[in-house]
């Protein structure tokens, strides 16, 4: 029998009369019902929003279109577009310390490269944090930096500290006098150093450009400096790490006419329409922080020490324990004498423990499919509720994969009873079920 457009048939019906249907929400159930209520993620890019943010996300918005800015559009229809924008940039501005916030980049990759084309061109050079201490592959020859013809030159990197050599960094800088520079990372255990750097970039006319893309939700929260306040010129950042918002980017800078000159590059350049159903969550995210952000900001870290304490204890190759393992979200792991990353990283999944694998600073280029580190993150296990206590437990958990070599598949058992304790979101606005159904017919149907 087929199916006529406006007829209404339970879903189980519609399942059995379309396996292509039966086969995407399958899927799409599974997946959601594994990683929120069965996995132990500690994928350090990734977060939840709370409930009331899931629920505006799911808006009218997602079907509209927005060239150009608030106000000064190039499409009828976007009234409360323009002021809701308007509204969630100054709730970012509160939360940054500044008026001049730009939300259309859809990612922190484009919020880099709207940054980077602003201040240079094909053939300038750009002195870029180093690889080995966790640059993005976007700040490099390999991806956006490349791509727009810029010459990538690399900060020396001190092991000892895990950090920018900055004594090198200066001479470097003021040799090759470039055009921007890069701060910030992808593995980011210690903060860069963001005015050493920029006092000797500004003195050769350089801007400083710092990608807080995994610790954005630290920086708003108080427990990092803010960069622009340090010195950067700019900071871009995505908002689905440490800060629990929605997937997307956004710049921010202290100087007016860095925004703006900015402004022009990021439309027309690299975004037409910029998804606009992201703002409603990216505004009730930014609210939670205001709320909440300290607490939660403070916890994350605390959190990541406890696990990396914890994971020493189990007989793991912490890095960095001179330094007190991490100051961030992050914890590295070596793993390089039990495996390597890339078995490591599928037996821990098996056993429903989400990790990744990662390159450390001693790893040739050629071990980039099979590292020897592994990257964990505590921001989403915070926002579930997980304190130091619970990361012993996941040490634990991990160590009867990894070090005992006990069955994946009896572990996960372990992991799933431990998850059943953790499924509701901290840190955020909590809604009756009655709220949740009526905020889901008027999102889904219009319905007041």
């Amino acid at each position: 029998m087929a199916y006529e457009s406006g007829e209404f048939l339970g879903i189980e019906t519609l399942r059995q009369m379309y396996p292509d249907l039966d086969a995407v929400l399958n899927l799409t159930i599974t997946h959601t019902m594994w990683r929120k209520r069965q996995t132990i993620n500690m994928i350090a890019s990734e977060n939840v929003m709370s409930p009331l943010a899931m629920l505006v996300y799911l808006n009218d918005m997602m079907h509209r279109y927005a060239e150009g800015k608030p106000y000064k559009r190039f499409y009828q229809g976007l009234i409360y577009v323009d002021e809701l924008e308007v509204k969630t940039q100054e709730l970012m501005g509160e939360l940054l310390g500044t008026k001049h916030v730009d939300l259309r980049p859809i990612s922190g990759t484009i919020a880099n490269a709207t940054a980077f084309r602003t201040f240079t061109k094909p053939g300038d050079k750009a002195v870029v944090a180093p690889v080995q201490a966790g640059a993005h592959v976007s700040h490099t020859k390999f991806g956006t930096l490349g791509a727009l013809g810029i010459e990538q030159i690399e900060m020396p990197f001190d092991i000892e500290e895990w950090n920018i050599d900055v004594d090198k960094a200066r001479k470097l800088i003021e040799e090759v006098k470039p055009k921007i520079v890069t701060l910030g990372g992808s593995l980011y255990l210690f903060p860069h150093p963001t005015k050493e750097i920029a006092d000797v970039a500004h003195a050769v006319g350089a801007k400083v450009i710092h990608d807080v893309a995994h610790v954005l939700g630290l920086v708003v929260g108080g427990a990092w400096e803010n960069p622009l306040k340090l010195g950067a010129d700019v900071i871009t950042s995505s908002t689905h790490k440490t800060f629990p918002g929605p997937q997307g980017g956004i710049i921010a800078s202290s100087n007016e006419e860095d925004y703006k000159e900015m402004g022009k590059v990021v439309f027309p350049m690299f975004v037409s329409n910029h998804h606009l159903h992201r703002l409603a969550a990216m505004a009730v995210t930014a609210i939670e922080m205001k709320l909440w952000g300290s607490e939660y900001a403070r916890q994350v870290v605390r959190n990541a020490k406890a696990l990396a304490e914890a994971l020493a204890a189990e007989g793991f190759n912490v890095v960095m324990e001179r330094k007190g393992y991490t100051t961030s979200h992050q914890v590295v792991v070596d793993v390089a004498n039990l495996g390597r990353g890339t078995r490591i990283a599928k037996l821990l999944e098996d056993a429903y423990i989400i990790v990744n694998k990662n390159m450390l600073p001693w790893d040739r280029p050629e071990d980039v499919k099979d590292p020897s580190g592994l990257r964990l993150g505590t921001q989403e296990l915070t926002r579930w509720g997980m304190k130091e206590g619970e990361m012993k437990e996941i040490a634990r958990l991990m160590k009867m994969v990894v070090i005992d070599k006990r069955d994946p598949s009896e572990v996960r058992q372990k992991v799933m009873e431990f998850r059943r304790e953790f499924l509701e979101i901290h840190y955020g606005f909590k809604l009756t079920r009655e709220d949740e159904v009526k905020l889901l017919k008027i999102m889904l149907h219009a319905e007041s």
